[in-house]
């Protein structure tokens, strides 16, 4: 096992063997709040006339009783428009009854800019590696805390995310996130050290300054519902 002092970088990624945040029980659930003046409301329960496949053909999830459910086979899904820095307001429930463990129960994704995931996950009473389970960094940082309600219920993603820049192909400034899970502080200002990949090290590749927010696909019916974002000046 690795010693208990190493740093958040050195242990290796989805490692077993790395501590799990600490258990915080958030608030009860809450229904949806008006978004501000300024927002950008990119589903309001009736259709998805904002998002597109990833090949620009339309959107295949399910629209019903005012969520989205990622429907099998479909694909993931991004917006029609793209974003920089932003502020985003996400809500999202997992499957019940409950199936699967580990990465195989209530698993999604939220990509900003397409490229950088906050993980979607069924994190309540499922263990995984703390760098997959819900509001991590994927493959890269744990949440501060699992503040996961229990599946069914609405959860709520209040993310602040900073793009990276790029001097050629070299970059030159990391993304950073922050986000609160159900009102609790889970990344606090978390530098991303590259594009989210699986089982390795992440990198950055340079990319445009404005890109699609984007749903994962995981194959398990995840819910979402009240999507706003705020477009941020850099």
């Amino acid at each position: 096992m690795l010693p208990a002092t190493m740093t958040a970088q050195t242990w290796p990624v989805h490692s077993m063997d790395r501590p799990r945040p600490p258990i915080v029980e958030p608030g009860p659930e809450r229904p949806p709040v008006p978004p501000p003046s300024d927002a950008i409301v990119l589903f309001d329960g009736k259709d998805l006339s904002h998002w597109r496949s990833l090949e620009g053909t339309p959107a295949g999830w399910v629209v019903r009783d005012g969520y989205m459910e990622v429907a099998a086979g479909a694909g993931s899904i991004r917006t029609q428009r793209d974003f920089g820095d932003v502020q985003l307001h996400i809500e999202w429930a997992t499957p019940v009854p409950a199936r699967g463990e580990g990465q195989e129960r209530g698993n999604s994704g939220v990509f900003l800019m397409t490229h950088y995931e906050v993980q979607v996950l069924d994190s309540y009473r499922n263990d995984t590696y703390a760098d997959g389970q819900a509001a991590a960094v994927y493959g890269q940082t744990p949440p501060l805390v699992n503040a996961s309600r229990p599946p069914g219920q609405w959860q709520t993603y209040d993310i602040v995310f900073h793009r990276p820049t790029f001097t050629g192909d070299a970059v030159r400034d990391s993304a950073r996130v922050t986000v609160l899970h159900n009102g609790v502080l889970v990344q606090d200002n978390t530098i991303i050290t590259g594009w989210t990949v699986h089982g390795s090290r992440a990198h950055y590749r340079p990319h445009p300054d404005r890109l699609p927010l984007m749903l994962q696909d995981h194959g398990h019916p995840i819910r979402y519902r009240d999507i706003w974002v705020r477009d941020l000046k850099p």
